[in-house]
C-alpha cells in the first residue's frame, strides 16, 4: 500500500468516526473542501460509493461500512504501536493546540509554561486564549478547558484545581458613597459593572444561591466589559461593583492591599471550577497525554 492510499483510508476511518466533513477535517487539520477530493478519489479508485451524504448528514454506504470493518482493527493497531513507542521513547512530540479563557489561561497554564517546556522540548503547545465557548472537535483543538457547567457529555474530562467562587466586589470609595448591598436584590440600586461574554449578545446575569437555590439578577451599570479582570480594575477605581471569579491572580491582590472590599459572600457557594477535557478515542495521542498529565499533576501542587 502507497503512503497516500494509507492517507486516504485514515482519512475515510475518520469521517466515519465523526460522523461529519467538517469535524473529520478539523481533526486531520485539512480543509472540508481538500477532504471531499480526497474521498471523492478514493471512491473513484475503488469504483464505488463509501458515503451517503445530504446537507444535513454523512452517513456509510454498505460498501463503506465493509471497507471501515476490514480496515479499523489494522489502522488501530498501527496508531497504538506508533503510540507504544512514543512512550517507550519518553519524549512525547508533535503540537498540541488548546482552547481555553483567559483566567484559566493565567492561573492554571501560564505558572508552568517554562517547566512544560524544560519537560517536553519535543512539543508546540498552540495556545488560543479566549473567552467564547467553541467546539472543540470542530474548531480544529486537541484539548480545551472550560468550568464544569459547560462540559459536553461526550468528551473526557479530568478537573483542575477546587471549586470556583464568584464574588461581588467594590471599593471603600464606592461604599462610602453609595452604600452596601445586603442582598442580591439590593444589587439593582447600585452601579453594577456588566460583562457580556464573547460572541453573545446578552449581558451575563449574576448569579447568586440562598436556600439551596441558584438565581440570576440582571444589573445595570456604566460600563460593560468583556474581561472580569478589567471590571476588577474599574471596581478598585469606584466605577461600581464587579463580579467576577475569585483568583489568586486578579482578584486576592486587590483585596490584601484595601482596593476591594468583598460582598454577598454569604450568597456565593462555591462551584464546579475548572475541566480540562478532549475527545473521547480509543487511543489517545501522546502529545496530548503528555499535557493532560501534567496539568492534572501541576493543578494539584499546593500554591505559594
Amino acid at each position: 500500500m502507497r503512503g497516500s492510499e494509507f492517507a486516504d483510508l485514515r482519512a475515510f476511518a475518520m469521517i466515519a468516526e465523526q460522523g461529519n466533513f467538517s469535524r473529520a477535517a478539523a481533526q486531520l487539520r485539512v480543509t472540508p473542501s481538500a477532504l471531499s477530493q480526497t474521498i471523492r478519489g478514493l471512491e473513484e479508485r475503488l469504483g464505488v460509493a463509501l458515503f451517503n451524504r445530504t446537507t444535513r448528514s454523512t452517513a456509510l454506504t454498505e460498501a463503506g461500512a465493509r471497507l471501515l470493518a476490514g480496515f479499523k482493527p489494522a489502522l488501530e493497531q498501527m496508531e497504538a504501536a506508533v503510540a507504544e513507542v512514543g512512550n517507550l521513547r519518553g519524549m512525547a512530540t508533535g503540537t498540541v493546540r488548546l482552547h481555553l479563557p483567559r483566567l484559566a489561561a493565567a492561573t492554571l497554564v501560564e505558572p508552568v509554561l517554562g517547566r512544560f517546556h524544560e519537560t517536553y522540548p519535543d512539543m508546540v503547545l498552540e495556545l488560543a486564549i479566549d473567552d467564547a465557548v467553541v467546539d472543540i472537535v470542530e474548531s480544529g483543538f486537541d484539548v480545551g478547558i472550560t468550568l464544569g457547567e459547560l462540559l459536553a457529555k461526550d468528551m473526557v474530562a479530568v478537573k483542575l484545581g477546587p471549586d470556583l467562587h464568584q464574588v461581588a466586589v467594590a471599593s471603600p470609595n464606592y461604599i462610602a458613597r453609595h452604600g452596601q448591598p445586603r442582598t442580591p436584590a439590593d444589587l439593582h440600586a447600585h452601579r453594577c459593572i456588566n460583562w457580556r461574554k464573547p460572541g453573545s449578545g446578552k449581558l451575563y446575569n449574576w448569579e447568586f444561591q440562598a436556600d439551596g437555590r441558584w438565581f440570576a439578577v440582571a444589573v445595570e451599570g456604566p460600563l460593560v466589559v468583556s474581561h472580569r479582570d478589567t471590571a476588577l480594575a474599574a471596581a478598585a477605581q469606584g466605577v461600581g461593583i464587579a463580579f467576577a471569579y475569585w483568583s489568586d491572580r486578579w482578584m486576592k491582590p486587590l483585596i490584601d492591599r484595601g482596593a476591594l472590599v468583598p460582598l454577598l459572600q454569604e450568597y456565593s457557594p462555591p462551584f464546579p471550577g475548572w475541566y480540562l477535557y478532549y475527545p473521547k478515542q480509543r487511543h489517545t495521542p501522546p502529545a496530548v497525554r503528555a499535557l493532560v498529565d501534567f496539568l492534572r499533576r501541576t493543578a494539584q501542587e499546593p500554591t505559594a
